[in-house]
């Protein structure tokens, strides 16, 4: 699985020059927050580019590092966006002040009310039966020019060879301008890898549980607790048997890495 990055090289819009990384535990954390984000989104559209952007927490990470494949996607991605204050935290330990949390709800958000005045065209791709249409339904009801191309949620199973290039296909007839894809990492990471040369869409971009909390099937943590990287424990404390593993077990597993390998600049 080979990801190769297309296009010309895209200012962050700083002067910082395009992509500037930091290396989290092997792992290239892109330095930018969510008006660059959404910035350079827009200048890869205007240029017709096609990037893969990854929304990276912390589990993914963890998940990353372990799997060759997944560190080459990440890695070789157009962007790799902080999802979660230790990414942020180990940044800034690296010296980029700079750089903020882009997390996945956040920024669907933020795009939807962007694409509505620029005309940016979307198709949502993934979660259960039935969500993609409610959040079509939920974000053109908040954004009356939104474009919405398409909705659709794939069967569970591995699809057929056939299936799989009737979805390219009907993606590719869309004219979606972008993909959000909600499969849950690492499986979009490696979807949107395997998808990225077929597809015409200018970005693909994995956001994982975001379809849920805007179609309230979750419900986020209080702000407070997002700026100040307790997320997590709201989450563990409303879903205790599926996510005890991720937090109890991760979050030693990244500190202690972090202080083993101190997040450096990508060269």
């Amino acid at each position: 699985m080979t990801v190769e990055k297309t296009g010309a090289p895209t200012s962050t819009g700083d002067g910082t020059g395009w992509d500037q990384r930091v290396d989290v535990l092997g792992i290239h954390v892109s330095v930018t927050d969510l008006d660059d984000t959404v910035e350079t989104f827009g200048k890869w559209i205007s240029a017709g580019e096609r990037q893969l952007v990854c929304v990276a927490d912390m589990n993914a990470l963890l998940h990353a590092r372990a799997d060759a494949e997944l560190t080459e996607v990440y890695n070789s991605s157009g962007l790799t966006l902080p999802d979660g204050m230790p990414l942020v935290w180990s940044g800034k330990r690296a010296g980029f002040d700079r750089m903020a949390r882009v997390c996945g709800p956040d920024l669907l958000e933020r795009v939807m009310a962007e694409a509505a005045e620029r005309g940016w065209s979307q198709y949502f791709y993934g979660g259960a039966d039935g969500v993609p249409e409610k959040l079509r339904d939920t974000f053109t009801g908040r954004h009356p020019r939104l474009r919405v191309a398409g909705a659709y949620s794939p069967p569970y199973r591995a699809l057929s060879p056939e299936e799989d290039a009737a979805i390219v296909d009907e993606l590719n007839a869309s004219g979606a301008d972008i993909v959000w894809v909600g499969l849950g990492a690492p499986k979009q990471e490696r979807w949107m890898a395997e998808h990225r040369d077929r597809l015409t869409a200018p970005i693909l971009i994995g956001v994982g549980a975001a379809f849920d909390f805007h179609t309230g099937r979750l419900d986020r943590a209080p702000l407070w607790m997002q700026r100040s990287g307790l997320e997590w424990s709201y989450r563990l404390y409303k879903e205790p048997r599926r996510l005890w593993k991720r937090y109890v077990l991760g979050i030693p597993r990244f500190v202690v890495g972090v202080l083993r390998q101190a997040p450096k600049p990508v060269s």
